[in-house]
């Protein structure tokens, strides 16, 4: 693919989303305000409201922590025992090699590169492929990322023999009965399939920032055995989260009808996209109700085309043909529609 102004700013786009000082400086002359596209968040967000302001005076007390991570226990439908809040998904994904302390990992793939980064940084042997290899290689952990980033495959009841397995839920709020977290840590006595031997040997992480589209909040959450939740916990101190996460958590986490809603209108927005992509040349391959995974021939080209009407998308540095869309706000689809049939030319 063909990559814009230098490597350092291609490389910004590789890495994953968001990049928008690196898309100014690459394309100085493109339209603003940017429509960012490149992540998989919800472009209408929770209505969350703000922490009180003295709230913000003081530091979080355990018991606001606790009251967070019991009603999100309750949106998973897991025991708050098995629950600790982090500071985002991200933080607490990189913990994880640190703390389980496994010599190699086998990463189903292709997925987010933060999990291969983590393990490699922690000094483990990496390995890479699909859910069938990764699941009878003679790694000590196996990461799925489930649904997964970016071609949204899913794996039903994913199971390892003795080993560590990391499930990363980030967008399983868009397909709740994937998770496995209420079969595994529906009670603080772990019961029914799976049994306590496998509970005890998986780590399942959660998202709040993608699904109620406030990633600034940094707000995640691991959902373990309660002595491994806690351990992974203490990694981030005694305030691992900020007021303002705490009071946009307590919010969302009890509010069942915005959730139900919000996922009917992902779907028909992703169904939209599939349509608009599929119109302007591009063929759909996969993805999740927050973001679409496409594929065309000069998808470089297109990237480029994109990005100087102002259209920023997600780039992949082994799949030249791949562009991955996130979903545009209401007021942005033709915007998007006309960016797209430009791009053609």
């Amino acid at each position: 693919m063909s990559a814009p102004g230098s490597d350092r700013e291609a490389g910004a786009f590789l890495r994953h989303g968001g990049r928008l000082a690196a898309a100014r400086g690459a394309f100085p002359d493109a339209p603003a305000p940017w429509l960012d596209l490149s992540t998989g968040i919800n472009p209408r967000p929770y209505p969350a409201r703000r922490a009180d302001p003295a709230a913000l005076r003081r530091l979080p007390d355990p018991e606001e922590v606790a009251a967070l991570e019991a009603a999100a226990a309750a949106a998973f439908g897991v025991s708050p025992d098995r629950v600790a809040a982090t500071p985002g998904t991200e933080a607490a994904l990189r913990a994880l090699p640190r703390v389980l302390g496994a010599r190699s990992a086998a990463i189903v793939s292709p997925t987010y590169g933060g999990h291969a980064e983590a393990w490699r940084l922690a000094g483990a042997r990496v390995s890479h492929g699909p859910w069938d290899e990764a699941r009878h290689s003679a790694a000590e952990a196996v990461v799925l990322v489930n649904p997964n980033n970016p071609d949204g495959a899913q794996v039903r009841g994913p199971d390892v023999s003795d080993r560590w397995l990391i499930v990363d839920e980030a967008f399983v709020e868009t397909v709740p009965e994937l998770s496995v977290a209420p079969r595994l840590f529906s009670s603080p006595v772990t019961t029914g399939e799976g049994g306590g031997r496998r509970a005890g040997r998986t780590v399942v992480l959660r998202s709040f920032g993608k699904f109620y589209g406030l990633p600034g909040v940094r707000l995640g959450f691991v959902i373990a055995e309660p002595g491994l939740a806690g351990r992974i916990g203490a990694q981030f101190g005694d305030w691992p989260v900020s007021a303002e996460a705490i009071a946009a958590g307590l919010a969302a986490y009890t509010d069942d009808a915005w959730r139900e809603r919000t996922r009917l209108r992902l779907a028909r927005d992703a169904a939209r996209l599939d349509a608009l992509l599929g119109a302007n040349g591009f063929e759909v391959l996969g993805g999740t109700s927050l973001f679409r995974l496409a594929a065309a021939p000069d998808a470089g080209r297109r990237f480029e085309a994109l990005a100087r009407r102002g259209v920023l998308t997600r780039p992949f540095p082994d799949q030249p043909t791949w562009l991955r869309f996130g979903l545009p706000k209401p007021k942005d689809w033709p915007r998007l529609k006309a960016a797209l049939e430009g791009s053609r030319r």
